[in-house]
């Protein structure tokens, strides 16, 4: 039981640490390692439902530390924040509600192709710059530098992007921060390391509602969460630290090539 604790402990520190850093979450290593080590760790199996319901009580946590972490380096826009949670929370809702309708192989396609996708934008973002756009609305935010940073957006677009990041965050468990921010950086011109600190606390207020939407499911493996719980709180701020302190590239490969893998494995998975 002990090594058991430790390893799922170990997950949550792993799982938030990559997710705090740029905005995932943490869900997509929480939720294959529950489908797949679930028989391996808690002798028993893990559904799909369960493993995504577990992962996104635990983004509560996750989302928690890192947007404290992130307050406290005043990196969080607020206003964009809300804005964007008007949609965001009732889609993670809804999102939450239909992840039972999958079947065990389906949802594993569908995961490991979304996730190999994330891989892939996660790979070109990097060669790719803003679009200048003329939104209607223009923001100023200025950050604990002393920078001021300007960016922009409309309301529709804020709404229909809110939409997207919420179902896929209450349908996967995961933060949705791999769409969030580089929408926010390319559309909207959001610098990153605001588009991410923002994005973060809207995945925080999602997942609550997301989460609620879960128990009344039943879709919670608690012993599981109470375990990761611990290692999401350090794993969220640790990763808050290290976006502070490094550009992360090489951490970035790494969950890159992290997600191609796990990718592969689940299409492989719900293929066969």
């Amino acid at each position: 039981m002990f090594i058991t604790l430790l390893l799922l402990v170990l997950i949550g520190v792993v799982s938030a640490t990559f997710g705090s850093i740029v905005g995932l979450g943490g869900g997509v290593i929480i939720v294959p390692s529950l489908i797949y080590l679930g028989p391996l760790l808690l002798d028993r199996e893990i559904t799909t439902a369960t493993a995504v319901g577990t992962s996104m009580a635990v983004l509560i946590l996750t989302a928690l530390s890192s947007s404290y972490t992130y307050y406290k380096l005043k990196r969080i826009d607020f206003r964009s924040a809300w804005l964007f949670f008007i949609t965001s929370g009732p889609a993670a809702i809804l999102g939450a509600s239909l992840t039972g309708n999958f079947e065990q192989g389906t949802f594993q396609l569908v995961f490991g192709s979304f996730m190999l996708f994330m891989a892939m934008l996660m790979i070109a973002r990097d060669y790719m710059k803003p679009i200048e756009i003329k939104w209607k609305i223009n923001r100023e935010f200025t950050d604990a530098m002393g920078i001021t940073h300007s960016y922009g957006y409309n309301i529709t677009s804020a709404l229909i992007l809110g939409l997207g990041v919420g179902l896929i965050s209450g349908l996967f468990g995961i933060g949705g921060g791999s769409l969030f921010v580089p929408a926010m950086v390319l559309l909207f011109r959001y610098p990153p390391h605001i588009a991410a600190a923002t994005s973060m606390f809207v995945i925080l207020l999602s997942s609550i509602l997301g989460t609620g939407s879960h128990m009344v499911f039943g879709d919670i493996d608690w012993l599981s969460a109470a375990a990761l719980a611990p290692g999401a709180l350090i794993g969220g701020w640790l990763g808050a630290k290290i976006a502070t302190r490094m550009s992360g590239k090489g951490l970035l490969w790494l969950l890159r090539l992290t997600l191609l893998a796990l990718a592969i494995r689940m299409i492989w998975a719900g293929l066969g």
